[in-house]
């Protein structure tokens, strides 16, 4: 039952770390990326003094950015003359002459028609008329007929129609004179159609839709002038009629005539609407840092336009819905960057810590970024000389983040790291392209260059690099854009080159400041720690000479390890060298210190004896934090013996006590677990070169037997189940291992004074090759067998 709720609130426990650490990381995000957006729009919360015509000025306003005003007045104007000059539309109707033409020939054929019978009037079979009954039929059709002409028809011209009998000559003759004067047009209202004369007209035939310009209005007749037309050119065609039914037929036509051309005035101010609409406003630009109000200066109407225009663009409402869109943009960068880049397999995984780091860095050197502009644009405005301001743009460095990054967390994280940083420092740059791919190919070959850092030279001349490389990419630029070899070119191979330099140096300093801050360990650092002189190893070794002998052996077995597997080598032997410096306090408790056969844990309880070995982690996590060795090496200090049994001591409690009576909790290591590669390294050459000890006769066959049996003791106790140690992984470890263990332990030549022969043949002692087993500098004498496993159990090895 006890069991179940130590179970119960170790999940609840980790369930609230796991929601501590979602939040957190959230925060973090939120809070860098509206950093960003203060950063980048500072108008959200700085206000500008209110003015109106008239005021007197306070201080100097300066245009904070480049933009654009409108000149209303000339805007306007614009837009009228663009409203004059759009083209009246009329609608030619083509088809009005075939459609008058068409009842002129209805209603004469009605007529002609009539002598033969009136339907619905006369019997079934026709019955001639009489000329009496004749003529009154047909003026009793005068109606019918004027309703289906259109017009109407006096009695005299009627008369002469009857003597004609409408003959179907007279219908076509009038029908031909309206075509004349149809097809040119006829307006209702030419006075107002000869106000366009000076830019012309736009006619669109009804039938066609098509739309063809017309500048020459004159052609077009009144309804007066085409009646005329008609009189003319009826007088000319009619020759063959008498005068009575010339003037008849010229007459019918005249009263025919009416316009077929109109004047649309809906498509006219429909269109008159939309070029007004599309008529851009008259533009004025202010560049930034221009001045736009001047100290003690009264304010006009113009300042009043400029400072109105500036509101306008810096408006909050404005910016506020810039900003937020900023902030999402740049939210979904860094979640979708940081799932696919350290949510998979084989990535490094980021603490709380890393992020805030990462956050940190970014958000300086978006300041840093942001300032150098700001500075770039002031120097360039107060220099003489022609500098293009684009050119100064490359002497931010950049690329000092990334090798940063680079220097304590390794490429895997620099990379999207310099992607992210290029990604928001390109906002300042209006988001220009080129500026972009500037500072992520500058960023990136930082970041390589400083790998491997191990002396802070190098840092210097990997900004060196960085500069070249900047040359290089702004010469690409410079040339893809189509400029040739100029004098601006120089300027930007001068700031380029600037800028790497700049960017080494920056790194340089920021390093032991992140050092301090972060408890980051470099290689550099480490580098430091290894020196036999740095005090914690010197205390070790005058305090605890056989510790101090079995962490050297440990560290170079490490070491050695690290290299064939992919770890740092240089972390795996630091550690090796530091994973045991928690003995000195009670340093004759361990068997490599006993220089006397006395052994002080005969005299104590197992228990006891337990707490003093298990003590050593905690007393060693505790100097090192002291001696501020770096958090890589006081996690492999609390992690060099995982949670393995103290075996020797656990069995001796078992014989006393009873195995019921004996938690074997209590004989194990408080962990955890090694968590990396490097961890494991340590924990496995630590039992390795103690178990080694215990080997009477260490023939390569026997170490590596030894060592085998070592690995895999430890891989089936679950000790490497974190460290992402792969089978592959741990068969290379131990050939490394037996290579410097079989350097270590190899034989050598027993001369008769005792002394060896350190290179050449051996020689032969009374006839044969005398071979025996020299001892190790730290190995202390055994006698059997028994006496070596009782020293490995001792040390708590498995």
């Amino acid at each position: 039952m006890a069991h179940t709720e130590t179970i119960k609130k170790q999940r609840k426990a980790f369930l609230e770390t796991v929601n501590e650490y979602t939040h957190l990381r959230l925060i973090m995000l939120f809070g860098t990326t509206f950093l960003f957006a203060v950063l980048l729009f500072p108008g959200l919360f700085m206000t500008s003094p209110q003015y109106q015509i008239g005021d007197v000025a306070k201080k100097d306003i300066k245009s904070p950015k480049d933009f654009l005003i409108e000149d209303k007045e000339a805007t306007q104007s614009k837009r009228e003359e663009t409203a004059r000059s759009t083209l009246t539309i009329y609608d030619f109707d083509d088809t009005l002459a075939s459609k008058l033409d068409e009842r002129v020939t209805q209603a004469f054929q009605h007529m002609r028609a009539l002598p033969e019978g009136v339907k619905g009037r006369a019997p079934a079979k026709s019955i001639p008329l009489t000329r009496t009954l004749r003529h009154d039929l047909i003026w009793k059709e005068k109606q019918t007929f004027e309703d289906m002409l259109g017009v109407q028809v006096s009695k005299g011209a009627y008369k002469i129609l009857e003597k004609e009998s409408f003959s179907e000559s007279i219908s076509q003759e009038i029908g031909r004179l309206l075509r004349t004067v149809f097809q040119n047009g006829i307006e209702g209202n030419k006075q107002l159609l000869l106000q366009q004369q000076h830019k012309g007209i736009m006619v669109r035939t009804l039938s066609s839709k098509e739309e063809v310009q017309v500048n020459n209005l004159q052609k077009f007749y009144s309804v007066d002038e085409a009646k005329i037309a008609i009189k003319n050119t009826g007088r000319a065609l009619l020759k063959k009629f008498d005068y009575t039914l010339r003037n008849v037929v010229i007459d019918i036509a005249q009263r025919l005539i009416q316009p077929n051309l109109t004047l649309n005035k809906g498509e006219t101010e429909e269109r008159g609407n939309k070029a007004v609409a599309s008529v851009k406003p008259v533009l004025t630009q202010i560049k930034q840092g221009e001045m736009l109000l001047r100290e003690g200066e009264k304010v006009s109407q113009l300042h009043m336009v400029k400072l109105q225009a500036l509101k306008s663009q810096m408006r909050r409402g404005h910016l506020f819905t810039i900003s937020v869109g900023f902030m999402l943009l740049a939210t979904a960068f860094f979640v979708i960057s940081f799932t696919t880049n350290f949510k998979t397999d084989g990535c490094p995984s980021l603490k709380n810590k890393d992020l805030f780091f990462l956050c940190i860095i970014l958000v300086i050197l978006f300041l840093l970024s942001e300032v150098s502009v700001y500075l770039v644009k002031g120097i360039a405005r107060n220099i003489p000389y022609s500098i293009a301001t684009s050119s100064a743009f490359y002497a931010i460095p950049v690329a000092a983040a990334a090798m940063t990054v680079c220097l304590f967390m390794g490429m895997q994280v620099a990379l999207p790291f310099t992607l992210a940083t290029a990604f928001v420092t390109a906002f300042l740059f209006e988001n220009r392209f080129d500026m972009f791919l500037f500072f992520l190919l500058s960023g990136i070959m930082g970041a390589y260059w400083v790998r491997n850092c191990t002396e802070r030279g190098i840092l210097i001349k990997a900004g060196l690099k960085v500069g070249l490389v900047n040359v290089l990419v702004v010469t690409a630029l410079h040339m893809f854009r189509g400029s040739g070899l100029e004098l601006n070119l120089l300027g930007h191979w001068v700031f380029s080159l600037l800028g790497g330099v700049s960017s080494g140096i920056l790194a340089t300093g920021f390093a032991p400041v992140v050092e301090i801050t972060f408890a980051y360990t470099t290689d550099i650092k480490l580098l430091e720690l290894a020196n036999p002189e740095c005090p914690v190893l010197r205390k070790l070794m005058l305090e605890a000479p056989g510790t101090y002998h079995h962490s050297v052996t440990v560290g170079s077995l490490g070491e050695a390890a690290a290299v064939t597997i992919g770890a740092n080598p240089l972390l795996a032997k630091v550690s090796g060298y530091y994973h045991d410096i928690g003995k000195i306090k009670k340093p004759l408790y361990f068997i490599e210190n006993q220089v006397t056969r006395e052994n002080r844990h005969d005299r104590l309880a197992p228990s006891m004896s337990s707490l003093i070995l298990t003590s050593h982690i905690r007393d060693g996590v505790e100097m090192a934090k002291h001696h501020k060795l770096g958090k890589a090496i006081v996690d492999i200090i609390q992690q060099h013996h995982g949670t393995s049994l103290i075996t020797y001591f656990y069995e001796k409690a078992k014989k006393l006590k009873g195995e019921e009576a004996v938690n074997v909790e209590h004989f194990r290591y408080p962990g955890p677990k090694p968590q990396t590669k490097e961890a494991g390294l340590v924990l496995l050459a630590d039992a390795v070169e103690a178990a080694s000890r215990t080997l009477e006769n260490p023939t390569p066959a026997r170490i590596k037997g030894l060592v085998q049996r070592i690995i895999n003791n430890v891989f089936l106790d679950g000790q490497l189940d974190a460290c992402e140690l792969t089978l592959k992984d741990l068969n290379q470890i131990a050939e490394s291992f037996n290579k410097i263990l079989n350097g270590i332990y190899h034989h050598r030549i027993e001369y008769p004074n005792g002394r060896a022969k350190m290179d050449g043949a051996p020689e032969k002692v009374n006839g044969n090759s005398s071979r025996r087993q020299t001892k190790s500098l730290h190995e202390r004498p055994r006698r059997d067998k028994k006496q070596g496993e009782n020293y490995l159990k001792r040390l708590g090895s498995p």
